[in-house]
């Protein structure tokens, strides 16, 4: 049996699957002020009458440190970059403890400029004096040379609880976002090792040894152990999860658009041939740029709960929500009222929503049961207008699915699957406002569950060669070998499979099911004196995202 677990803005959804397919399936309210304990809620309600030991393993989407970035609760860390000649990395600050310091690594990865041990040292005392626990260093080119990070993190060990070093959080290149997901990571970190230890404390206490899986935003998941060096990949396991859960039911040629409508944001993203389409450098954050591998989803303030309003002759629904609908016991106007108004859902009281609407009604000069009907419209339509928006964005660049680049035609959606859990209630007004034809995913209300416990285990390995200095390495798995000059590009690809094969086993993927791919596979002449005396080799292997190899999404069950 495998639990999966999808903690949302208003709920968490929980699904025990086996054999006979979803056995059991909880929603619990989220309490936003203490996420631990609304999953101890729903691991409990879902594990009822439960043999633990039946149990293989546990699969988990947070919105934990997604909430703690957005909404600006991160903890104080350190960040000490250096980036030797050419842009001022001051221009790259991410945070108020920001050390910019000597030393320099070329392109090539020969050091020009050494680090100074007293320079560094100022700056951990400084660090020290503010009370900073964690802190992040990053270098430019550290990818092909990590030494100047490795010698900062020496002259660092023991004033801090974590370092989080550059070339382990990344690979790529790109140092101004090098330095934001290194700091994002040293950010989120102690949020997430304390959830981390208060899950792992309440299985101990339970008596349990269930393995578990943390989503990432990519789609895939990793061991719950390995997150904790990684912290920044669970940013938008959310959406993620919606998408797991919807790509077995789009079409296999051609290209839908997921929709996953809850009570506080509706999720999007799109389907080509039952693929996702992926951010392949990396997402981006309050306007700053990551190497963050991600899903490319767009979520919006719009959800059934969302507060409905009057105001200057237009309606306004969202971004916000101020609580459950009135029908609920909430306290403004919302969507979810609108359709209980309407008579599409019998749940709630529907009495206190009409006396809710009675004051919005009057200020929109019509009846209660018309006000309800243009809210929902007008609630539809705004979500579809931010899904064309989207399907432009997506348009107006290089499409990549987890896979490969698309090129030719553009996107252009004629599917659209929702799910959450007003997802029925929706479908029919969407496919009437909208030219593609409407489906709810089947467990419409816990498909985002269902996609976090389904997702396979996934990670990437990106490895350089570089014939003439005559060293292959990795960066992100400390990893750095001799290699003769005579290596090649076929080589430089069997090197990184066996990388990327081992890295996954450890994290827990299947090794019997094991679907790799080479994703980026570049070579280049180096040419001295008008003749070539090296290549330089860059491979990149992966993992497929997809749905683990057991799981008959037809029948909907564990094979």
């Amino acid at each position: 049996m495998i639990v999966g677990l999808d903690v949302g803005g208003t709920h968490a959804d929980v699904v025990l699957l086996g054999n006979a397919g979803v056995m059991n399936e909880v929603k619990v309210p989220t309490d936003p002020d203490d996420l631990f304990q609304t999953v101890l809620s729903a691991l409990d309600q879902i594990t009822a009458d439960i043999d633990p030991h039946r149990i293989e393993r546990m699969v988990m989407s947070t919105t934990l440190t997604t909430n703690a970035i957005i909404q600006r609760k991160l903890p104080a860390v350190g960040m000490i970059v250096a980036g030797g000649p050419g842009i001022n990395p001051e221009l790259y600050r991410t945070n108020e403890h920001y050390a910019c310091i000597g030393g320099s690594i070329d392109h090539r990865g020969r050091e020009v400029k050494p680090i100074e041990a007293a320079e560094v040292a100022a700056v951990r005392e400084k660090f020290k004096a503010a009370g900073i626990r964690n802190v992040g260093v990053v270098t430019k080119f550290s990818t092909r040379n990590p030494a100047q990070e490795l010698a900062i993190a020496r002259h660092l060990e023991g004033a801090f609880d974590k370092i989080f070093l550059g070339h382990r959080i990344s690979g790529n290149l790109s140092f101004p976002r090098r330095i934001v997901t290194t700091h994002l990571n040293a950010a989120v970190y102690p949020i997430h090792r304390q959830f981390f230890k208060a899950v792992q404390k309440t299985l101990l206490q339970k008596g349990w040894e269930v393995p578990i899986r943390i989503l990432k935003a990519d789609g895939g998941n990793t061991s719950f152990e390995a997150s904790i060096d990684y912290p920044a990949q669970t940013i938008f396991s959310g959406p993620a999860a919606s998408v797991m859960g919807s790509i077995a039911f789009g079409p296999e040629n051609g290209e839908a658009l997921v929709m996953d409508i809850g009570g506080t944001t509706t999720d999007m993203a799109v389907l080509i041939n039952q693929v996702p389409l992926l951010d392949p450098l990396g997402v981006e954050l309050g306007g700053h740029k990551t190497l963050i591998r991600a899903l490319k989803t767009h979520s919006i303030g719009i959800g059934g709960d969302s507060a409905v309003r009057f105001e200057d002759g237009r309606l306004q629904v969202g971004p916000h929500r101020d609580g459950p609908a009135l029908a609920h016991g909430g306290p403004t106007p919302t969507p979810t009222d609108a359709l209980v108004i309407m008579g599409k859902t019998h749940r709630g009281d529907r009495d206190r929503a009409v006396q809710g609407f009675g004051t919005l009604a009057a200020a929109m000069g019509v009846s209660v049961e018309s006000a309800a009907a243009e809210v929902f419209e007008h609630t539809c339509r705004l979500i579809l207008a931010e899904a064309d928006d989207m399907i432009a964005r997506i348009n107006r660049q290089p499409v990549y699915t987890v896979h490969e680049m698309q090129a030719g035609d553009k996107v252009a959606p004629t599917t659209i699957l929702v799910l959450g859990g007003p997802a029925p209630l929706f479908a029919e007004k969407l496919e009437s406002l909208s030219s593609c034809k409407v489906g709810v995913v089947p467990r419409w209300a816990v498909a985002n569950a269902i996609g976090a416990a389904l997702a396979r285990t996934t990670c990437e390995v990106v490895l350089y060669a570089d014939t003439e200095q005559q060293v292959a390495f990795a960066p992100e798995e400390d990893f750095q070998q001799t290699v003769e000059r005579s290596f090649e590009r076929q080589d430089a690809r069997r090197m990184a499979l066996d990388l990327l094969e081992g890295k996954a086993i450890e994290r827990g993927a299947n090794a019997e099911h094991l679907e790799m791919e080479i994703t980026e596979d570049l070579e280049f002449n180096m040419v001295r004196g008008f003749a070539t005396t090296g290549k330089n080799v860059r491979i990149r292997a992966q993992v497929k995202p997809g749905l683990i190899h057991d799981y008959d999404p037809v029948a909907g069950r564990l094979m």
